[in-house]
């Protein structure tokens, strides 16, 4: 049973961040291991960074808040770093796996909901044409297999063509597209069991020529299932986007989705609060339908980036439906200008994940 001075240390050490980002280092999976004895304190930490330098950052961090506490007569760090590979490493290294699957993708990231009913597929289309906007080759592929909402949202109808054996993507508003939806008929139940939904995805990842691209962007599918431990197993992600909207239910199953990802070690990106407000587009006022700041909480809690929060607007809705999403419908308007710091963030955080990508698992 920890002890209240081991309790203290570990409190502590959640204090210290890991240099250059803003989660702390046992929320990365870091401490290995926190052992207390008659006031004399020993932490062994494990990591793997691009930059062996930080590591006493980390001591020094560590060193400071664990000497200040009460009780505490000296304390000893074991620092165990190893070298990251870089992202060319690991791209190698995927590619002699499976070359077959997308070797000449940088980064890819999950947008990934709990639950459905949130606005996930409009998060992640707008994501997508805002990071297209910051001058980045990008490629969309829904993963919803059994509720596709890229071929709707994109307002496309035709089947994609073929070249020997390899699908071409549909090119729109300079984004690269493909979606199960574009194969099946639009009223056509999708009724597969695991190993079907996972061939699918393999194939729209590997079959589909989605060429050089800086990011693909992935739309999950709702929930943990075979989907999303498909996709897992079959690319390096860069990371996870979890989408929310402000009220308690989503937010339990956002933390759902937020601990799956971690359990499979892919780093999650942060978070993104959609519908966090209706502004009157008469007056001005300002009313938070679902609560307020849910999401920024729920970031705050769990120990990631709090990505940004998207209003609830009429003219998203009507622009998804008509095939002409919001960043395109109106590029300078508000709700554009949120998806595109949005998309900052995760091109800077994507960035920072390659090169800083953890090795232990986040349980």
């Amino acid at each position: 049973m920890a002890t209240e001075l081991e309790d203290r240390v570990w409190d502590a050490l959640k204090r210290v961040k890991f240099p250059g980002m803003s989660r702390d280092v046992v929320s990365f999976g870091f401490v290995h291991a926190v052992a207390v004895d008659a006031g004399r304190v020993v932490v062994d930490f494990q990591m793997s960074t691009q930059k062996p330098e930080v590591g006493d950052e980390v001591r020094a961090a560590a060193e400071r808040e664990i000497a200040g506490l009460p009780g505490v007569a000296s304390v000893e760090i074991r620092l165990h770093v190893q070298k990251a590979p870089s992202r060319e490493e690991s791209a190698q290294k995927a590619i002699a796996q499976d070359p077959g699957l997308i070797p000449e993708v940088r980064h890819v990231v999950a947008v990934a909901s709990g639950k459905g009913g949130v606005g996930k597929s409009t998060v992640a289309a707008n994501l997508a044409l805002a990071l297209s906007r910051l001058g980045h080759q990008v490629g969309l592929l829904d993963v919803d297999i059994y509720g596709p909402s890229v071929p709707m949202m994109f307002g496309i109808r035709e089947r994609p063509q073929v070249d020997g054996n390899r699908i071409l993507p549909f090119e729109r508003h300079g984004l690269k597209l493909m979606s199960l939806g574009f194969i099946l008929d639009i009223d056509t139940p999708v009724i597969w069991r695991g190993p079907m939904v996972m061939r699918a995805i393999e194939q729209m990842l590997g079959d589909v020529v989605w060429g050089a691209l800086d990011y693909l962007i992935l739309d999950m599918p709702p929930g943990t299932g075979d989907a999303q431990l498909t996709v897992t197993q079959k690319v390096p992600l860069s990371g996870a986007v979890i989408v929310t909207t402000p009220q308690d239910v989503a937010l339990i199953d956002a933390r759902k989705g937020l601990a799956m990802f971690r359990k499979v070690n892919v780093p999650v990106i942060g978070i993104v609060e959609n519908m966090s407000v209706f502004v009157c587009p008469h007056c001005g006022e300002e009313t938070h339908v679902f609560r307020k700041d849910g999401g920024k909480r729920t970031a705050e809690l769990l120990g990631v980036d709090f990505l940004g929060a998207i209003p609830l607007d009429p003219a998203i809705v009507l622009g998804g439906d008509a095939g002409i999403p919001i960043v395109v419908a109106d590029p300078e308007g508000p709700h554009a200008v949120a998806f595109l710091k949005v998309a900052e963030a995760v091109a800077l955080a994507a960035e920072r994940q390659a090169a800083e990508k953890p090795k232990l698992s986040i349980v």
